[in-house]
């Protein structure tokens, strides 16, 4: 996560701040067994993929805090 919070930081040069990384990272490091049961595809499947990344998103900005 410190790694993640890191790359945020040169987010003037790449746009990829806390949440354009929580995005993408969020369905690698919070794998959900009822996504993959579906198939990735649906609208709840998109809904469980939002929650995830509003998590990584909230872990990023706090991870000073957290860990």
């Amino acid at each position: 996560m410190r790694h993640l919070l890191r790359m945020a930081t040169h987010s003037r040069h790449t746009n990829m701040h806390a949440r354009n990384l929580a995005i993408v990272w969020a369905p690698n490091l919070l794998r959900s067994r009822d996504i993959e049961a579906t198939g990735f595809n649906g609208t709840a499947a998109f809904m469980e993929v939002r929650v995830q990344s509003i998590v990584v998103e909230f872990i990023l900005t706090h991870v000073e805090q957290l860990f």
